[in-house]
């Protein structure tokens, strides 16, 4: 062996020592860890955690997608981030890149700036080996859960509200994927979120504690010792809760028969009786903002249509911040916003190689990322958010022809 190929191997030993000598990871677990590659979906509490274990455990490859930025609310409990994260408004997925190349570099940590839905899944889950679930609404949740289940990848759930935390592993071929465990997008909305419950920092830890440990004993080849319950456990009175996971269901298009072979965005299956026990709901994935709410219509359409029909701007509530993400589907970058922004009379307060923010006249704020979502923190409704996009964002002409659709489809 070269001289700094040994160096190299006896530092790793020497950082992983305790892991090493615990008997079920050892030496060969440890190995298995570093040839691993691992996603985690949302970086706000929750998975800051998962990524902070999984990156000093020394999982090889991270992968963190995020969509979006760090502010003072989330410093109470969200552990890779600081004040000057939030003061530069870094999006979450770059700050805790940078983080945990501190403290291990390593690893190979890829940072996605994106919404995670149906049609972006897909391109994330390539060459990974286990997903982590840091989100905390069904939406995503169950996008993730059916892009994971088509492709054979297993997926650990996690959520908490107030001090309850909750986790579950769900393996293609032996659970039940998430849609028949809570049902589609509207039913599955927990009426506990961590809006009306709030969050405390210790069940944050003891879900990503739960989640954390399942992925070790998946990626170190200790399949056989998975817990496969629905597990809901409360820190402050310390009741644990129990629900054992149904296998697949047989007509299910993601975890029934032939589930591998199906077509991705087959609709909702949804069991005629609840799956998992009273009182065992999905709760919040550690209170990160970006993945909270419900996804809707600027009017309240049904979650996934827009208000002018196709290609007009998407709208998604986010809950606990009185922030509206719109999702324009505009061409335009970062410097043609910040400079309309500034041409229109607003007040930029964040600018960086991700993401331009700005208090428009009227007081509510404007955060443009480079892919064309905004978030607008501040509006009464998803119309205002859409029209403030229009008034700051919009090209003059652009803005022009949407009024004229807009009140060409009032007359009808």
């Amino acid at each position: 062996m070269p001289e700094t190929a040994e160096r190299e191997t006896e530092a790793a030993e020497e950082r992983y020592s305790r892991q090493i000598r615990f008997a079920p990871i050892g030496a060969e677990g440890q190995r298995r860890l570093r040839e691993s590659s691992v996603l985690i979906v949302g970086v706000g509490a929750l998975g800051s955690s998962l990524a902070m274990q999984m990156a000093r455990a020394g999982v090889g490859t991270l992968k963190l997608a995020d969509r979006d930025y760090v502010e003072p609310s989330n410093l109470q409990r969200q552990s890779l981030f600081d004040e000057e994260d939030a003061r530069s408004a870094l999006p979450k997925a770059v700050a805790a890149a940078a983080r945990l190349r501190r403290i291990n570099g390593a690893v190979r940590v890829e940072p996605y700036v994106t919404e995670v839905n149906s049609r972006t899944a897909d391109a994330l889950l390539e060459g990974v080996g286990l997903v982590l679930d840091g989100t905390d609404n069904a939406r995503t949740r169950i996008a993730l859960s059916d892009a994971c289940f088509a492709k054979g990848i297993p997926l650990l759930y996690g959520g908490v509200t107030g001090s309850e935390a909750t986790g579950a592993a769900l393996v293609p071929g032996e659970s039940a994927c998430l849609r028949c465990l809570i049902g589609g997008e509207e039913a599955a909305e927990p009426e506990r979120t961590c809006e009306t419950a709030g969050v405390i920092y210790p069940a944050v830890e003891f879900a990503a504690s739960l989640q954390a440990a399942e992925a070790l004993k998946w990626l170190t080849g200790n399949r056989s010792a998975l817990r496969r319950t629905w597990l809901t456990a409360d820190v402050w009175d310390f009741r644990v809760r129990e629900a054992g996971l149904p296998g697949g269901r047989r007509e299910c298009p993601y975890c029934g028969e032939g589930a591998l072979r199906a077509p991705s965005g087959v609709g909702a299956c949804r069991s005629q009786e609840p799956r998992i026990e009273p009182g065992a709901e999905p709760g919040c994935g550690g209170d990160d903002p970006g993945y909270e709410g419900d996804d809707r219509g600027p009017a309240g359409d049904e979650p996934g249509f827009a208000e002018d029909g196709p290609g007009a701007p998407m709208t998604t509530v986010l809950c606990g911040r009185d922030t509206i993400q719109v999702t324009t589907g505009w061409e335009l970058s970062l410097r043609q916003g910040e400079e309309r922004l500034r041409a229109r009379g607003c007040e930029l307060t964040a600018s960086n190689p991700y993401l331009v923010r700005a208090t428009v006249p009227e007081g509510e704020r404007l955060v443009l990322f480079g892919d064309g979502r905004v978030l607008v923190q501040g509006a009464a409704d998803a119309g205002r958010a859409v029209g403030l996009c229009r008034k700051y964002l919009m090209d003059r002409a652009e803005t022009e022809r949407g009024n004229g659709r807009s009140e060409k489809s009032d007359e009808h």
